[in-house]
């Protein structure tokens, strides 16, 4: 199984990106997908995440401005970003866990970074 992110890169405040995560080896919609980023120095934390395919929880932080949703067709996992801010920066992460069993998968990662 992998997870591929892609989508990150610079932009400047106020603006917004688009993350993508793709999946060969699991069917996304069978899973609670997390999307987790990590700032330098500190701890990696939960951003966004989508469950059963429409139930979604956000970090308060990213609440109004960020968007998670499953395109089953892609089996893509998307998250759409705006209203960027410099705290936003940081290598975000795609993460798929079995409901029950433990089957708990990780992307590599996409750095993104907002900033003038």
């Amino acid at each position: 199984v992998q997870l591929l992110e892609s989508g990150g890169g610079l932009e400047q405040p106020g603006g917004s990106l688009r993350l993508s995560c793709a999946s060969s080896g699991i069917i996304f919609g069978l899973y609670t997908v997390g999307w987790y980023r990590q700032a330098p120095g500190k701890q990696r934390e939960l951003v966004a995440v989508i469950a059963g395919g429409d139930r979604t929880r956000y970090a308060d932080s990213v609440q109004g401005r960020f968007n998670v949703s499953i395109v089953s067709a892609q089996n893509t996992v998307y998250l759409q970003m705006n209203s960027l801010k410099p705290e936003d920066t940081g290598v975000y992460y795609c993460n798929a866990k079995a409901h029950f069993t433990t089957e708990n998968y990780w992307g590599q990662g996409t750095q993104v970074t907002v900033s003038q």
